[in-house]
């Protein structure tokens, strides 16, 4: 079994969870409340210069040109098409970006951000595939529907599904696993802790939307 899919089986019931989730389901049936959607939107957003950030770091810890080419590939979508669905949204929905960061996502970006300044490219790639390939996971069987669902759901959902983002996936877990072999027994302990810590806060994340973020609004 590759490596991959071994630490996805070791947090199955958490994963399980953040990509069979009641917000995702809703979401992608069209019925999710606009002010659920909001304050997802509006916490989600905090994520992107973050994540930016680590992606850049996993491209510059890359072996080799080959193994970064994807990688600065995936972020001109990040900062491009991505970044532009959240500001198109964000004013369609008559919000603005948060100034505050929920628990949620403080959790989130720490892991990030502790990721990112380890240096180490394994333990920046767990916090990475978790959160392309569990996104992959719940847009991918809505795809079809997309097309039918306002925007600001529809195109979250096709920006993470379809071949190109299937793609993004199997180059992340493809990394992963080469990686897995050469590190220790210490490192790969570590990469299980990333990794299992990512899907927790997946599920964390997606329960505090559906319970529904504080939304704010323009003063």
């Amino acid at each position: 079994m590759r490596a991959t899919e071994q630490l996805k089986e070791l947090n199955l019931e958490n994963w399980t969870a953040a990509t069979g989730h009641a917000f995702t389901n809703a979401l992608g049936a069209g019925t999710l409340d606009l002010d659920k959607m909001r304050g997802y939107l509006q916490q989600d957003y905090l994520f992107v210069e973050e994540f930016v950030r680590l992606l850049a770091a996993a491209i510059s810890n890359a072996p080799t040109l080959a193994d970064a080419v994807p990688a600065a590939q995936f972020l001109a979508v990040i900062t491009g098409p991505e970044n532009t669905y959240f500001q198109r949204s964000l004013k369609a929905l008559n919000v603005p970006e948060a100034s505050n960061h929920a628990p949620e996502t403080t959790a989130f970006l720490d892991l990030m951000r502790s990721a990112r300044l380890s240096g180490n490219y394994a333990e920046m790639l767990a916090v990475l595939v978790v959160a392309e390939w569990s996104y992959l996971s719940w847009a991918s069987p809505m795809e079809d529907n997309a097309k039918d669902l306002p925007f600001w759901f529809g195109e979250w959902i096709t920006l993470h599904a379809g071949a190109g983002f299937q793609g993004v996936v199997d180059y992340l877990r493809a990394q992963l696993d080469a990686v897995w072999p050469t590190l220790s027994d210490a490192a790969q302990d570590k990469v299980r802790r990333n990794f299992s810590d990512a899907v927790e806060l997946e599920r964390a994340f997606f329960d505090a939307a559906w319970a529904g973020f504080a939304v704010e609004q323009h003063i």
